[in-house]
């Protein structure tokens, strides 16, 4: 019974010396922390901590990590463009306004005797895609085909979408981060003390319409046995963004956003294609552009022969070249199958 009494006895004292030795501890830590100069900040008369620059901090710190940062979108919004207040034409435009597209002739599905969906794409740099980047301001702003085409998405009268079978459609926040430019920040100063920095403001640069030099097109040839003619149907357009490598190569096109062909005519159908021969013969639309086939593309993709549905480039890594005669051998294909069909 006494060695019961002694065995809890001193089971006690050792619990006891070991709370004492923590207390002391955390005690010994709370006055090495509030006489601690290099933590202590300085409160001015509005009880808010004030921000010492002086001070002498490790690699890696940022000394205005807690100024109040604002953020400045104005860099975000398209350019104003202000409107003729006179007639600034010698000719009278305004049956402009009014052009509608021309409807298309119904294709019976029972009469497709030939259907196959192709991806093409304009490289705006080649001399007879220019008209892609006439750099121009008009009433209704920019007259290049980007910005066209940003100008109706932004206004809400065509729904941008993320795939080209459209099934996902773009918020219009997710479409100002594709067409976002790079970010910067700057410190503000106190203007009565500019050793004294009172926030940070971060501001975003406009985007570069230049940098989408490709567009994307996919279409629809099919033969209609009924009219014993092939057609073509511009499904939709996309326009792909310059990617650059860290040292200024340029990498590769991104799809920024899909617009579906057929909602986009009404638009182009008011809006003329600048022509550099003669001004007096720009009379021709975008959509009557588009239709008439004047532009330079070349194939990435089909349907024919192609049941994994994969980019010829991806056939093709090492070869360009063999990617381009791959794409004119699928032009030469579709081309043929209507001539086959008829005897000389």
């Amino acid at each position: 019974m006494k060695m019961t009494f002694l065995k809890f006895g001193l089971f006690f004292v050792i619990v006891s010396l070991i709370t004492t030795n923590v207390d002391a501890q955390r005690t010994g830590k709370k006055k090495n922390n509030n006489n601690n100069p290099a933590t202590t900040q300085p409160v001015d008369t509005t009880g808010q901590p004030q921000v010492n620059t002086n001070i002498t901090t490790t690699p890696g710190y940022d000394p205005f990590a807690n100024l109040p940062i604002s953020f400045d979108s104005t860099s975000l919004s398209d350019t104003v463009v202000r409107k003729s207040l006179r007639n600034d034409n010698a000719s009278d435009k305004s049956n402009l306004t009014t052009r509608v597209p021309l409807p298309y002739e119904n294709l019976r599905w029972d009469d497709a005797l030939f259907a196959e969906k192709v991806w093409r794409e304009l490289d705006l740099r080649e001399k007879m895609n220019q008209t892609f980047r006439y750099e121009a301001l008009d009433d209704n702003g920019s007259q290049m085909f980007v910005n066209m085409l940003l100008r109706e998405v932004n206004s809400g009268r065509i729904t941008a979408f993320a795939d080209d079978r459209f099934t996902t459609p773009l918020a219009k926040a997710d479409l100002e981060q594709l067409t976002a430019g790079k970010i910067d920040t700057a410190i503000i100063y106190d203007i009565k003390d500019i050793s004294k920095p009172i926030g940070r403001k971060v501001t975003r640069e406009a985007f570069d319409p230049k940098t989408v030099t490709k567009l994307r097109l996919k279409e629809e040839w099919v033969f209609d046995r009924e009219a014993s003619r092939m057609f073509v149907r511009i499904l939709g357009i996309a326009a792909l963004k310059t990617e650059y490598l860290p040292n200024g190569q340029e990498r590769g096109t991104s799809v920024m956003f899909w617009v579906y062909y057929p909602d986009l005519r009404p638009m182009l159908a008011k809006a003329e294609v600048y022509n550099p021969k003669n001004m007096g013969q720009s009379r021709m639309t975008w959509e009557e552009l588009f239709e008439s086939r004047m532009f330079s593309s070349y194939i990435v993709k089909s349907t024919l022969d192609n049941p994994q549905g994969k980019l010829i480039k991806s056939l093709y890594p090492n070869a360009p070249i063999l990617a381009l005669l791959e794409g004119e051998n699928i032009k030469d294909k579709i081309f043929n199958y209507e001539q086959d069909l008829w005897s000389y």
